[in-house]
């Protein structure tokens, strides 16, 4: 539905469950993609079956709080496909420290870990934008995504350090949106796609008992969420080909809700 043949794609966190769903997205689309993340276990795993399903796909080693490693990725990217059109900033997590367990309260939270979880999912959004997006800014039409979270639009208890750092993701989207349409013309897109709940490696045992069933707080997650059903990683696919293609030429600066109906639902 939406071609993305000649484009040239960096998606962070690609090796990942949602990074990776839309690395393969793009590259079936017909995009080049550089998948980019800390595990090269991974990462080889996931550019092997871009490649075995027919699209083209490059590993790159890097992580997205290192400015050297990310210069090298954006240099290897470069050497191999001599521009970048694409960049998804799909890295980001959280830390035990920066959650509250049921039996704490915020008065428990480790400063530390909230930093390093602040870092990871801002600055580690941040960088890769600056860095790979002078690149991109030089070619005057280039598309920037970034993944925020049902956690930076209300309040979901217990994510307190992932919650802030999502929240200032929605601000920072529309801040680059003005400043890259205002300095570099209207071809300079920066949008965000906002998850609802996904069974990932990160959340799994908040969400799934060791038998499979739903533990409480998914339960709940689900009775909020009219579909009564997780997300599964392919279902963003299609908002990020929409969003990198020019069949949103003229959006920039929102944060697209993939949720199920999350949202929207005010619980009665």
């Amino acid at each position: 539905m939406f071609e993305l043949s000649g484009k040239v794609a960096v998606v962070t966190g690609g090796a990942g469950a949602l990074g990776g769903a839309m690395a393969m997205g793009l590259a079936m689309a017909g995009a080049k993609v550089g998948v980019l993340s800390r595990n090269l276990t991974n990462i080889k795993r996931q550019v092997e079956a871009i490649k075995t399903a027919g699209g083209e796909a490059l590993a790159l080693r890097a992580d997205v709080l290192n400015e050297k490693q990310l210069h090298a990725a954006k240099n290897k990217v470069l050497k191999e496909w001599h521009k970048i059109d694409i960049l998804i900033n799909a890295a980001g997590g959280n830390m035990k420290g920066a959650t509250i367990s049921p039996h704490e309260t915020i008065f428990d939270l480790s400063l530390d870990d909230f930093d390093k979880v602040s870092a990871l999912n801002l600055k580690g959004t941040i960088l890769p934008s600056t860095i790979l997006g002078k690149v991109m800014a030089k070619q005057k039409k280039a598309c920037i995504i970034n993944i925020s979270s049902m956690a930076a639009q209300q309040a979901i208890t217990r994510v307190v350090g992932y919650s802030a750092s999502k929240a200032a993701i929605d601000n920072f989207t529309k801040w680059m949106a003005v400043e890259m349409a205002h300095k570099f013309g209207e071809g300079f897109r920066v949008n965000a796609i906002a998850p609802g709940f996904f069974i990932g490696e990160q959340n799994r045992k908040l969400l799934l008992n060791e038998d499979g069933s739903f533990t409480s707080r998914a339960q709940i997650i689900i009775n909020q969420t009219p579909f009564k059903r997780f997300g599964k990683p392919e279902e963003l696919i299609s908002t990020a080909l929409w969003l990198c293609s020019d069949a949103s030429s003229f959006i920039t600066g929102i944060v697209v809700p993939v949720d199920g109906g999350f949202s929207a639902f005010s619980g009665v």
